[in-house]
């Protein structure tokens, strides 16, 4: 039963993907990654400087402690950076969407999806604090050298992510919890990586000491071909 009710959730999962992203006259996206994190992590994700007490999975969620340590820049030291493989996206384009709930506090804390190569070459867009203002902020950064390409203030700590990425191209956009429609983010071209293959990265990051904050994360999908 435990696994027809996975596979019912899962099922539920990609309706409401397509609901989401197609218009009515679009094409079903083909999906080729749903987690809805029930109960255990699906089978190509793995972990960066795992800090095992600082993440669980509950209420249909990840949640993860955001604890100091930083990713932007040369620092990366940041724990439980989560990784999984991601599709080519030379030919096909390739669309990875993902939901964020967090109270932040501290300046820059934040909890991000993140097209990623490795500690020193990515693509973040995700919920920051800038300022004492709760954001999105999408950035690039090759070879530790950073770039932010936007910051967007948030009316609310619940916002869903995405990006679009086909060739050496990648687009970001966000969709807050008080919204109908998406919203641009902005877009770069992809960090050059000489022989490295791109993952699909979620990094929370920038906590302070002695506040626990546990970011949850929820809705992850990979879809091929996106309605446009």
């Amino acid at each position: 039963m435990h696994e027809q009710s996975r596979t019912i959730m899962k099922t539920c999962l990609i309706i409401a993907v397509i609901t989401l992203c197609a218009s009515s006259q679009a094409a079903d996206p083909e999906p080729l990654v749903l987690e809805d994190f029930n109960g255990k992590l699906d089978e190509g994700w793995s972990w960066v400087r795992e800090h095992r007490e600082a993440w669980r999975l509950r209420d249909r969620a990840l949640e993860v402690r955001v604890e100091p340590g930083n990713m932007w820049g040369s620092q990366n030291n940041a724990r439980n950076v989560l990784v999984r493989a991601a599709p080519d996206a030379a030919q096909d384009e390739i669309q990875v969407s993902v939901t964020f709930e967090n109270k932040p506090t501290n300046q820059y804390e934040q909890v991000d999806l993140v097209w990623y190569y490795d500690d020193s070459n990515m693509v973040k867009i995700g919920q920051e604090l800038v300022d004492g203002k709760p954001s999105v902020v999408m950035g690039r950064e090759e070879e530790d050298k950073t770039r932010t390409i936007a910051i967007v203030p948030l009316n609310t700590t619940s916002v869903c992510v995405r990006f679009r990425i086909q060739g050496d191209n990648i687009h970001g956009q966000f969709l807050p919890a008080d919204r109908k429609q998406w919203q641009e983010a902005g877009k770069c071209t992809l960090p050059v990586t000489a022989g490295q293959k791109a993952k699909i990265s979620i990094q929370c990051y920038q906590g302070a000491e002695n506040v626990e904050h546990w970011a949850r994360i929820t809705k992850f999908a990979v879809v091929k071909n996106p309605p446009k």
